[in-house]
């Protein structure tokens, strides 16, 4: 078996830099495994890495095509991430957008992307999206996803164009694809089998992978340090291929922190464990090229009195922020626009958090905009104590500790830029409030904290999902999808693109292989 002469952890350190693009590929031929010094326990047409939205729709296409294919999942569960996602998908063009009139359009959401990524998009991708939005929308209804008849408007997004699963979760998509999968002749989904490396042929065409079955997962390991830490190893051949879906890296304490020093160990991630960049560097190793991987997006609807995903997300997105406001207790006043994207508001939200005094923003709705939600993601949140009912908003200043004559301004001042339909503070876009103003008790709150939520950068790949080099070629055999690529999004995702994102690409990487 061929050993590469760069260590990991300096592969660790060279994967974000234009050189360490360089060096990678410099290092391509050194590391990965030689199919000439191997020989397969097993063969397979199509071996895919992860089980979550874009591993699944790729199985099922590569299947539909006649082909065995293996999808690999290091955790005991399958779905990663997929499965704790809040289950809201953007489709820009729906049916139900044309039942609701609402007027969209690909350049509409183009634009929209664009605006938050900070320009930094691969529009290529993004048009392909756009493109494919209701056909893939179509194929997890065919394989037994259900949603809710109702439009979801996500901050960013310049109209609704949101769907939301019938059960509010990820696995409203993740559970019907999974047995729709498995029921694929000839295909296997196995779980706690860890991917490690590519097998490589003479030509430099990826052959297959090295991998090691009975994986136990130990999450305070760093992620460079876990390729010999248990299981049984095997190499298995992929004869047409290798699909690279392994998700970001939120949850891998050391590489985020390497991309992003604001990334520190303690700083909490909406991510399940499993979130980390093992795959992603095998993959640089064997050549990719490395795409805006600094760029981590924090999500603004979370909650400090919970841990990781938590269940918070529903009121702060579709409540508090859409129909009403958030503050800064010491102050009583507004500080951000709160249908801004992601990355404004929780670069916003950062100015004003006070961690060492345990202060952080409040985001808090009348009971009209709370009636909005699906009754779940208001009772639930509710029983856990995480967001609190008041029947004044002077009860709620007092919870808080918030000036409560500068609140009722604040509340006073809002209510009226949604009469006049202008916010003259921030420029949140009042005519999406509905006209509901913060005026009918009771008052709901929950305090908030941005969370690490997306790796937004990763490999480069093509339009047909193929995963490219230094030389702007595809390397022969390796197809990526999801969370693990880079550039769709550029600095900023869109809240509900990632399901079109993975799934879309996912469904290309199965039809191109």
């Amino acid at each position: 078996m061929a050993k590469s002469n760069v260590s990991r952890r300096d592969m660790l350190k060279m994967s974000l830099v234009g050189a360490g693009a360089l060096a990678l590929g410099a290092v391509n031929a050194e590391a990965t495994v030689s199919a000439k010094d191997v020989k397969f326990d097993e063969e397979w047409d199509v071996v895919i890495i992860g089980s979550g939205f874009a591993g699944l729709a790729a199985g099922i296409k590569a299947s539909e095509r006649g082909n065995k294919v293996l999808i690999l999942e290091k955790m005991g569960r399958v779905g990663g991430n997929s499965v704790v996602n809040g289950g809201i998908f953007a489709v820009p063009g729906s049916e139900l957008q044309k039942k609701n009139g609402v007027k969209d359009s690909k350049e509409i959401f183009i634009a929209d992307c664009v605006k938050a990524g900070l320009g930094l998009n691969h529009v290529e991708l993004l048009e392909v999206l756009a493109d494919r939005a209701v056909d893939t929308f179509n194929f997890t209804v065919k394989h037994g996803a259900k949603y809710l008849d109702k439009l979801i408007l996500e901050g960013g997004h310049s109209v609704p164009r949101t769907y939301y699963t019938e059960n509010t979760s990820g696995s409203g998509i993740v559970q019907p694809l999974v047995e729709s999968f498995k029921k694929s002749d000839g295909c296997e989904l196995r779980t706690r089998t860890k991917f490690d490396d590519f097998v490589t042929d003479e030509s430099g065409r990826v052959v297959g992978v090295t991998v090691r079955e009975n994986y136990k997962f130990d999450k305070d390991l760093f992620s460079d340090d876990r390729e010999n830490k248990g299981g049984d190893k095997k190499i298995i051949k992929a004869k047409k291929g290798v699909i690279l879906a392994s998700g970001g890296f939120c949850s891998d304490k050391f590489f985020r922190k390497l991309q992003d020093p604001r990334a520190v160990p303690e700083f909490d991630t909406t991510n399940h464990p499993g979130a980390t960049a093992g795959a992603l560097i095998s993959a640089f190793k064997a050549g990719a090229l490395p795409v805006q991987v600094g760029w981590i997006q924090y999500i603004p609807y979370k909650c400090p009195d919970e841990k990781g995903n938590g269940i918070t997300s529903k009121f702060a997105a579709q409540a508090s922020f859409r129909y009403g406001f958030s503050v800064d207790p010491k102050t009583g006043k507004r500080y951000m626009n709160e249908l801004a994207d992601r990355k404004i508001r929780a670069d916003a939200m950062f100015k004003i958090i006070d961690a060492k005094a345990n202060s952080y923003p409040i985001n808090l709705c009348d009971s009209v905009a709370a009636a909005k939600l699906v009754p779940s993601d208001l009772e639930n949140p509710m029983n856990s104590g995480v967001i609190k009912k008041f029947d004044t908003l002077e009860e709620l200043a007092a919870f808080y500790k918030i000036p409560a004559g500068e609140l009722t301004k604040t509340a006073e001042r809002y209510n009226g830029f949604v009469a006049s339909g202008i916010d003259k503070d921030f420029g949140k876009p009042m005519k999406l409030t509905d006209g509901i103003t913060v005026s009918k008790p009771p008052f709901y709150a929950m305090r908030g904290a941005p969370k690490l939520h997306h790796t937004m950068g990763g490999v480069k790949i093509n339009t047909k999902a193929q995963v490219l080099n230094i030389d702007d070629e595809p390397i022969a055999g390796l197809y990526a999808a999801g969370e693990v690529t880079g550039g769709t999004h550029g600095a900023s995702r869109l809240g509900s693109c990632a399901i079109l994102d993975c799934l879309t690409f996912g469904m290309i990487a199965g039809e191109n292989i």
